[in-house]
């Protein structure tokens, strides 16, 4: 086909008809099918032209131009693609390698070996916005077991990638003009790198790939499978209502297996975060129970305990109140821990009466002592009274620093609850916080 449609455009009747000069030029392409950092020999794979227009010679590929191959069903689909009418040489010499050299319309001209080697940037990685990326060389060979990719845009983009086919393995971390893509193979070998940006519009495209060469895995590295991208805050979560995060870059360590962190929230937005790790006791019942959410003066505090040592996902989603619909992921920090004595239990379990100001300042362990007398403080919102139930019934009293405060004996129960009664006028309390009781 390539052949064919470039040679509708035949220097010989082409004069005079249109009065437009146009060569016919042969070579190899780096189209359907090719492979980064393959070889190219023999005969010629593709052809396209050159047009004399005011003055000058111009390149274009009427066949790509015009759409391309489904790699799935390897057949031709027509999407019409501007990049490849009158491209500029210096771009057009990514893909396209002539026969005669004078044809790359370049001084100098590459040798062969330098468009073999040269990264392959796709139509749509300036098709998207893309100016530049590192490494400028298609393939990459791994250093203790990583790979590093990052990429410059015109404006912010939202990027993905695929390592062999699936979203796993990296660490994409998105910046105000590009992003950065720390990549960790799970095995040695040879292994396929694609990166995709989404530019203006609502699709992902394809616009670099790599072959990533890997001698050397570090058994340490390994990420959670719950781990999505982006990795740490961005441009992207500021436009999504959260701003000022306390912690900025996309990885937290932490030495005694909690953190807390913190950010501003948009007026209307809700907020949600879960907990994510590859091995137990994280089930999906208690993936929120190892964070407690707090909120004062418009910022949103994440209390989060790990249960043991290892690396989790802490994903955020966010919603807008007053709309319908389920919370939309966000971006998701990376917490590790090497701690080995690290095993925290989980906070106590709330329920929706539990008002999005308040505040819990003890027990923060979901998980209380049997046959004990356990302290509580709490700060609470429009409530009249509040008590903590066990086999008996314990009144909290309002201290002059506006928090409810008393204690509870564990002692006989499984189960300790706090309730609240939020009209002086009711006599109904409500449920806002759960904990369970060691059996003795």
């Amino acid at each position: 086909m390539a052949a064919s449609r470039s040679d509708l455009s035949d220097p010989r009747p082409a004069p005079r008809i249109a009065g437009v000069q146009c060569m016919t030029v042969p070579g190899y392409s780096k189209g359907f099918g090719y492979q980064p950092g393959q070889s190219f020999s023999g005969e010629f794979d593709h052809a396209w032209n050159a047009v004399y227009l005011e003055g000058r010679w111009h390149l274009v590929d009427s066949t790509w131009g015009s759409g391309l191959v489904d790699s799935t069903t390897s057949k031709f689909t027509f999407l019409y693609n501007e990049f490849y009418f009158l491209t500029h040489p210096a771009l057009f010499i990514e893909d396209h390698f002539p026969d005669n050299k004078n044809w790359q319309l370049l001084k100098p001209p590459q040798s062969l070996r330098q468009f073999e080697n040269n990264m392959y940037h796709k139509s749509e990685f300036y098709n998207k916005g893309m100016l530049s990326a590192y490494p400028e060389t298609s393939t990459i060979k791994t250093v203790n077991g990583k790979a590093t990719v990052t990429i410059e845009s015109c404006a912010p983009t939202l990027f993905m990638f695929m390592l062999n086919g699936k979203q796993e393995h990296g660490l994409l971390n998105l910046r105000k003009n590009g992003m950065k893509l720390d990549v960790y193979p799970p095995t040695v070998g040879t292994h396929k790198l694609q990166i995709f940006a989404k530019g203006n519009s609502e699709i992902y495209s394809s616009v670099l790939e790599y072959t990533l060469k890997c001698h050397y895995t570090d058994m340490d590295v390994p990420l959670p499978a719950e781990l999505h991208q982006p990795v740490g805050p961005s441009w992207f979560s500021e436009q999504m209502g959260i701003v000022k995060p306390s912690h900025l870059e996309p990885v937290i360590y932490t030495s005694d297996g909690r953190c807390s962190i913190s950010f501003g929230v948009e007026e209307g937005i809700s907020v949600l975060a879960s907990l994510h790790g590859d091995d137990g006791p994280i089930t999906e019942e208690t993936q929120r129970r190892y964070i407690f959410q707090l909120h004062r003066e418009k910022r949103t505090e994440l209390k989060v305990q790990l249960p043991h040592a290892g690396k989790f996902a802490l994903k955020i989603f966010v919603k807008k109140r007053q709309e319908p619909g389920n919370y939309i992921f966000v971006f998701n920090y990376l917490l590790c821990c090497t701690n080995a004595k690290v095993n925290w239990p989980v906070f106590p379990e709330s329920f929706g009466n539990w008002g999005p100001d308040n505040e819990l300042l003890e027990p923060l362990s979901g998980v209380l002592p049997a046959n004990h007398n356990v302290p509580f403080k709490l700060k609470l919102h429009g409530v009249a009274k509040a008590l903590v139930k066990g086999q008996d019934t314990w009144p909290l009293t309002l201290n002059h620093e506006g928090y409810w405060e008393g204690s509870c004996s564990t002692a006989g129960c499984q189960e300790v609850y706090v309730m609240v009664l939020e009209n002086a006028n009711h006599n109904f309390y409500s449920y806002i916080l759960k904990y369970k009781v060691n059996a003795q």
